[in-house]
């Protein structure tokens, strides 16, 4: 190697053109027709929400992330593929399923 290639290789983002909740799994189908599947308890907002809740998305952000305005959660095609488990913090996530 001569030094002149970097180490790490920038991400490229990928819009989303569709997505899938069940009780277990989000799934993303990508513009370059790659599928991911991520378990459900990543982002315990999803994990909790209601069928009827985690069916009502919108792919958002010009097609990098996905909104579910029932259950306040955003999630990023970036964080998606990096494998990025949700962020929140207990204490947050506590008081949101308090007030459900």
């Amino acid at each position: 190697m001569n030094g002149t290639h970097s180490a790490s290789t920038p991400l490229t983002l990928v819009r989303i053109t569709m997505v899938t909740v069940t009780d277990d799994t989000l799934s993303v189908d990508l513009e370059d027709g790659r599928s991911i599947s991520i378990p459900i308890g990543w982002y315990p907002r999803l994990a909790y929400g209601t069928p009827a809740e985690r069916a009502n998305f919108q792919i958002s952000g010009a097609g990098y992330g996905i909104h579910w305005p029932d259950l306040d959660e955003d999630i990023g095609v970036e964080g998606i593929l990096l494998g990025r488990k949700s962020s929140e913090s207990q204490a947050s996530f506590e008081r949101w399923l308090q007030r459900r």
